[in-house]
């Protein structure tokens, strides 16, 4: 019987520890997997960035560390618990987004980042497209010259240039004319620079015009110029000078480099605008 008797006993108190251990694994569970224990609790942190399309629309990324859930305040009534939300706000303004990273043993983290939220201020700046004539395309570098009905295209030269390894050329006939529309911004002052050369023989005049909008009548030219100017040194046929043309956009969002010449062989290259 003293047998039996410690015999249910050592069953009774298995049975306890048992229970005991089965109720301690059902208050702690394990954490879930992607957590990490308490030696490394969380730790909150994110980055985000403006839409190109809308600078009122963010793209949070999140940084955390040693987290498995998100709680993000974005500081205009709105939240979210995407690991990686989007956020679109309505309107200008100063903003306190906070990211509250926390994981199964229930250890949290708070990271808060203020910023003023404004329209990116977009810096415009005009291209000219193979200014020095130094691009090879489907027609021997004067894909960006051509003119339409406004007179012949422009030849290319290799010698002498002004720097690169081509420039335009215009035949003493003149028949030949460069042009080339570019955008700009409205009611702006620019001056658009280049270097030129003529031959010492016979005398003739370089004109370099700036038209409104785009002009396909030759007719139009003289009605749609801006500004213009008659370059005149034939001092040395293989020697660049530097000139320019000063304009004012007005009311274009469009206008063109037009250049022609009269009674000598001419040549141009090197093209620049800058804003005035």
């Amino acid at each position: 019987m003293k047998f039996i008797n410690i015999f249910s006993q050592n069953i009774f108190r298995g049975a306890v520890v048992a229970m005991l251990f089965l109720m301690a694994c059902d208050t702690n569970p394990l954490p879930e997997e992607g957590s990490l224990p308490d030696l490394t609790p969380p730790e909150a942190a994110f980055s985000f960035s403006q839409g190109d399309a809308n600078y009122l629309e963010l793209t949070f990324s999140n940084e955390s560390i040693s987290a498995t859930d998100y709680v993000w305040d974005f500081g205009d009534g709105s939240s979210s618990t995407e690991k990686n939300p989007v956020h679109a706000y309505t309107e200008d303004g100063n903003y306190t987004v906070s990211l509250t990273a926390s994981d199964k043993l229930g250890v949290s983290n708070t990271y808060s980042e203020n910023f003023d939220l404004i329209k990116p201020v977009v810096v415009f700046t005009p291209v000219i497209l193979n200014p020095g004539f130094d691009e090879e395309g489907s027609d021997s570098y004067r894909d960006n010259w051509r003119n339409g009905d406004l007179g012949g295209v422009i030849q290319i030269t290799s010698s002498p240039v002004h720097e690169g390894v081509k420039s335009a050329k215009l035949p003493s006939g003149g028949d030949r004319i460069g042009y080339q529309l570019i955008e700009v911004e409205q009611n702006k002052d620019y001056v658009v620079s280049f270097y030129y050369t003529m031959k010492t023989s016979p005398t003739g005049t370089l004109t370099v015009s700036i038209l409104g909008g785009d002009v396909t009548d030759p007719a139009a030219v003289a009605g749609a110029t801006l500004a213009s100017v008659d370059l005149t040194d034939q001092t040395d046929a293989s020697t660049y000078v530097l000139d320019s043309v000063r304009f004012n956009s007005g009311d274009n969002q469009f206008v063109a480099i037009y250049f022609s010449n009269v009674g000598v062989e001419c040549r141009i290259d090197t093209f620049t605008i800058v804003e005035d």
